[in-house]
């Protein structure tokens, strides 16, 4: 059979291996330094192994190297099957697998080393910030070439999330970026200030908006209804959160710098876009449980549907918990807290994690033409994931919340009443705790990679037809 006529999983199989490869990598990085937090003696007075090293590691790792490579194989896979056409441009889509995973082998030499622009989310240097440009630019070029061949007049949903995470992480990346070189890795940026400080923000939370957000949508909306056998619960609502989540996100970005030097009129306005945000978040999250209407009862066997149901439960949690944690009055206690820290991880391990997963256990067999290994494995994954979750945000909701109000407890004459190593002393407990559900979490990412190792050994590659009947 032609080439032309058959699609191309080769790529999407290199990123499904590779997410889980990644997940690994960066979620044991943050097991190591949330471990240097209970006992600060295991940096071994290293400066590589530092927690300040260390930890743009993690984030990078599990942001841009686990969840960039969940991104690419999914939208790969699903823009394939929507648009009944094969993939565009193999040899650009090849490029883009290697380019992916050059940058983030040079993450994880350059930031360990204290090479960094100190950017949140966007501390790799400008040579690494021209690949990732151009592997980007590959990307979009793949992904819009192959809806412009597609042999189906509409452009099904997920892909529009899909293409407005790629086209905004675009930009968000380039300006977001922009800066005059001293040195092969030195480098200051273009902006100056607070300026600086609020286009890194219009980025910083733009990266959870669109990178974190609207693409693992896409993930939402193919997954869900495929593993329930239904259909979307509501087609009109998936195009009004759609509309509504990309015009509203764009703006949340200064509840990052609420009691800055930021214009007051600019922390109000990212408030109350966060708080509006509310709405098409919710929506989603209604419109992904919904499409589970009549197929409730799968929930009792399908352990790969638990874990796509629950992210989604924990999307509507978290996205309920960042409006309220922009209210200023909130955000005065919350911030600099671990409250922020327990919220980043409930999006992090519980949506965008638990959405990975179950859509990488829905997709490798398909992809290598087999049956699972174990399902008992899976089912065991999805508790250890779930109780990993619950033991690291309880731990830091409280302890957050102890640290803000321990920061800001006074004496009558308006001195502290505890020192800044008391409310260190006092976490201490709940690090512990955060470490144990860290553990179970990354216990739960080597029992799919012995899961999914024994179901691909020995197998053929799948080799699937164009217009063949819908997996």
């Amino acid at each position: 059979m032609n080439t032309s006529e058959m699609y191309n999983y080769k790529v999407v199989r290199q990123f499904a291996i590779m997410t889980i490869v990644w997940g690994i990598v960066g979620m044991l990085v943050g097991v190591f330094i949330a471990s240097q937090l209970v006992w600060p003696v295991l940096n071994f007075d290293i400066a590589w192994l530092t927690f300040g090293r260390l930890r743009p590691l993690h984030t990078n790792a599990v942001v841009f190297a686990f969840g960039g490579s969940a991104l690419f194989a999914t939208s790969y896979y699903v823009v394939q099957r929507t648009c009944h056409v094969r993939l565009a441009f193999d040899r650009l889509a090849s490029f883009t697998f290697w380019g992916w995973n050059l940058v983030i082998v040079l993450a994880a030499i350059t930031l360990p080393m204290g090479l960094t622009s100190t950017k949140e989310y966007a501390e790799l240097e400008w040579p690494i910030d021209i690949l990732i440009t151009v592997v980007w630019v590959a990307y979009a070029v793949v992904f819009f070439g192959t809806i412009m061949r597609r042999r189906m007049k509409h452009i099904y949903v997920a892909n529009w999330f899909f293409g407005a995470f790629i086209l905004t992480v675009a930009i968000l990346h380039i300006f977001n970026n922009l800066a005059i070189p001293v040195g092969l890795f030195k480098s200051y940026s273009v902006y100056a200030g607070v300026q600086d400080a609020m286009v890194q923000w219009w980025y910083g939370h733009n990266a959870v908006g669109f990178f974190l957000t609207a693409g693992f949508l896409g993930i939402m909306y193919y997954f869900i209804p495929k593993q329930a056998n239904r259909p979307v619960y509501s087609y009109r609502l998936s195009v009004v959160h759609f509309w509504a989540l990309i015009f509203t996100y764009i703006w949340a970005g200064p509840h990052h710098l609420h009691y800055t030097a930021l214009p007051d009129w600019a922390q109000s306005l990212g408030m109350v876009f966060s708080l509006v945000l509310l709405a098409p978040s919710w929506g989603g999250m209604i419109n992904g449980i919904m499409t589970l209407s009549g197929a409730w009862h799968k929930l009792r066997t399908d352990p790969i549907l638990k874990f796509l149901v629950v992210s989604v439960s924990f999307y509507g949690m978290s996205t309920f918990e960042g409006p309220m944690m922009a209210i200023k009055t909130v955000n005065a206690l919350s911030h600099y807290t671990d409250w922020t820290i327990g919220h980043v991880h409930s999006g992090a391990l519980g949506w965008v994690g638990m959405v990975t997963i179950g859509a990488l256990y829905y997709l490798i067999p398909r992809l290598y033409n087999s049956e699972i290994y174990s399902v008992k494995l899976i089912e065991t994954h999805f508790w250890m994931a779930t109780l990993g979750i619950v033991l690291y945000i309880t731990s830091m909701w409280i302890s957050g919340i102890m640290q803000g109000l321990m920061w800001r407890a006074v004496n009558e004459d308006g001195t502290l009443i505890y020192s800044f190593i008391e409310t260190v002393d006092a976490m201490h407990p709940y690090y512990f705790i955060r470490l144990l559900g860290g553990l179970i979490y990354l216990a739960g990412m080597l029992v799919m990679a012995y899961n999914i190792a024994r179901t691909i050994i020995n197998k053929e590659p799948a080799v699937a037809p164009v217009l063949a009947p819908a997996h």
